[in-house]
């Protein structure tokens, strides 16, 4: 073959091979996970949030609401006393973000949380059998005999609280039971194993139907704030502090005055 289609052959080859080069460059970043223009999916973070009882409701929505502005985050909770909740910590017990309903039992795990925020209030009612068949009308009336009423137990906040406004007022009550948790009383009352009992506000207006309320008056009444915190142990603490972050939003606070609590 003679040297001039030899030399003509060979620049060609080396001519298409030049031409290659820049076309896999611009395609290669496609093969793991997209170029920059094409964002990956988001993400991915399972956040476990240990909560006071009274908060079961509110916060059921408000995780559902979370998880669709935060796409590939889910959110469980574990709802109870939080006395129960603060044994949970101390345990081990896998966690992200913990939120109790007093400032005291916050302030006990120090050295398991981050710096905590109060993210909403609430305040105390009084709750009977449904049309008040016994006539209570107000705090006094508690200490009726005969009357059966039922209280959340002293280490739980709800039991602290209504032991602090019924002591302010030297009003001697003596229960027949010392519930777990908030919504343990509320439960009592509502199936008529009790005529009546002391729960937050929130828990009231969730059992329409079943209860009635008496309001306590402020001046006489206590006010439970609710800190939120991660925990130090999380598996994910950026995902952690975004969602206590999260529960200080309009949006976050939005729902919670929308199920009767009140603004930090």
């Amino acid at each position: 073959m003679p040297s001039t289609v030899i030399w003509r052959r060979t620049a060609a080859a080396l001519t298409a091979a030049a031409l290659l080069v820049p076309l896999t460059s611009c395609g290669g970043g496609k093969k793991d996970g997209g170029t920059e223009d094409e964002p990956g999916s988001a993400t991915k973070a399972e956040l476990t949030v240990l909560a006071a009882s009274s908060l079961t409701d509110v916060f059921k929505t408000a995780g559902k609401t979370y998880e669709k502005k935060n796409r590939g985050t889910e959110v469980k909770f574990s709802f109870a006393g939080s006395q129960e909740l603060a044994a949970q910590v101390e345990q081990g017990a896998p966690a992200d973000v913990l939120v109790t309903a007093d400032t005291r039992t916050m302030d006990g795990l120090k050295s398991d949380t981050g710096v905590p925020t109060v993210v909403a209030k609430n305040r105390l009612v009084i709750v009977t059998g449904k049309d008040d068949p016994e006539k209570v009308g107000k705090l006094e009336d508690l200490a009726r005999p005969g009357l059966k009423v039922v209280l959340a137990a002293p280490g739980v906040p709800a039991g602290r609280y209504s032991r602090q406004v019924l002591d302010a007022q030297d009003i001697d009550v003596e229960p027949v039971s010392q519930e777990p948790n908030v919504r343990a009383v509320l439960s009592k009352v509502g199936l008529g194993e009790a005529d009546a009992g002391i729960v937050y506000k929130t828990d009231a207006s969730t059992a329409p139907g079943k209860v009635d309320t008496v309001g306590i008056p402020d001046g006489r009444n206590a006010v439970a704030s609710y800190p939120a915190a991660a925990l130090k142990s999380s598996e994910n603490p950026g995902a952690a502090a975004a969602f206590v972050k999260w529960l200080r939003t309009a949006e976050a606070q939005q729902l919670l005055r929308g199920a009767g609590f009140q603004k930090p």
